[in-house]
């Protein structure tokens, strides 16, 4: 009797001890977003002598879609991956962003494979989006509908090898070797390098290629609670390449005027340098609401850039440095 007490104890004490140990169980899941909007410029023609602001997405005239994004992903034990695919303008511009991509598919945004080698270091193999910069290409994750200039001409994704680590609870750090920036097919035989070292949520980002595509970009990436109604979000970048490149700057702050609804600004100063001197620049403002009917987001917006020589026309046609424009979104996650 003693023994098979013991043997027994034994046994519930192996169970207990399994179960404590017992990884989760891999999972599958599928989510997602669609989006449409409406756009109408205030101050310039709508007919076929529309024009747009210069940066991406959400420059079609009248009535438009955005895009269907469908995000599969398995999270196993020590291994996942991520298919997330578009359909639709949006992703279209996003995937063939640079003009030297060389494209295996146009609905794939973001593909790649992960390896948790431990719990604070974990590798990534894809094509995956990047890693510098404020927004980013779902609309779903950007309180605007509409882009910074930031956004639109630093890069869109990369495909190469990333290192994640957790160097503490408010420390983190990660190194990429990549193909130079939306280059999927690497036929030049140049890579690019990455790096991001992040604390408590504030995150300072290096790219460098050999001037193939970008040259060396330094963006800074951060944000603030400034209470419990207001939060402010920062981004800044200097770019050059051979002497020429872009920098800027841009604040977001946003208020929550309930659990529906939030308006928030974009202000952002922009600037394109050129070797031989005389940069073009643009104060853009962009004024967002944000309404949630359950899973549905309603994003009114009005924007003005202005740049600093004549970039538009107006209603006659004449040259202007100014254009406003007045934006209606519907955006949808699953």
């Amino acid at each position: 009797m003693k023994k098979i007490i013991t043997l027994s104890m034994l046994f519930m004490a192996t169970v207990l001890f399994a179960q404590e140990e017992e990884a989760p169980a891999p999972s599958f899941s599928v989510s997602g977003s669609v989006d449409a909007y409406y756009r109408a410029n205030l101050t310039a023609p709508n007919d076929e002598n529309a024009i747009a602001p210069g940066s991406s997405f959400a420059n079609l005239p009248g009535f438009a879609l955005g895009m269907a994004n469908v995000i599969m992903s398995y999270e196993g034990e020590k291994a996942g991956f991520v298919a997330d695919l578009v359909f639709g303008p949006r992703g279209t511009d996003a995937i063939f962003a640079s003009p030297m991509y060389s494209a295996t598919g146009d609905i794939v945004n973001q593909l790649y494979a992960y390896w948790n080698v431990s719990e604070s270091v974990t590798l990534t193999m894809g094509n995956f989006n990047t890693f510098l910069g404020y927004e980013v290409i779902s609309p779903t994750a950007n309180f605007n509908y509409s882009t910074s200039y930031l956004f639109s001409n630093g890069p869109f994704s990369h495909v190469g090898l990333k290192a994640d680590f957790t160097l503490s609870d408010d420390f983190s750090l990660m190194l990429a070797v990549m193909n130079p920036t939306d280059i999927n097919n690497n036929t030049t035989g140049d890579y690019a390098l990455g790096a991001q070292l992040g604390y408590k949520g504030q995150y300072l980002n290096f790219y460098y290629d050999s001037g193939v595509v970008l040259g060396f970009e330094i963006d800074y990436t951060g944000g603030f609670d400034v209470s419990d109604e207001i939060f402010l979000g920062i981004n800044a970048a200097y770019a050059d390449n051979d002497g020429s490149g872009f920098y800027g700057a841009a604040v977001y702050p946003q208020y929550s005027l309930s659990e529906d609804l939030s308006i928030g600004l974009r202000g952002e100063y922009f600037g394109f340098h050129f070797e031989e001197g005389d940069d073009e620049t643009v104060f853009a403002t962009t004024l967002s609401g944000n309404y949630k009917i359950d899973n549905l987001t309603i994003i009114p917006e009005i924007r003005l850039d202005s740049w600093n020589e004549d970039t538009y026309a107006n209603s006659d046609l004449e040259p202007t440095k100014s254009l406003a424009v007045f934006t209606l979104a519907a955006v949808y996650t699953f």
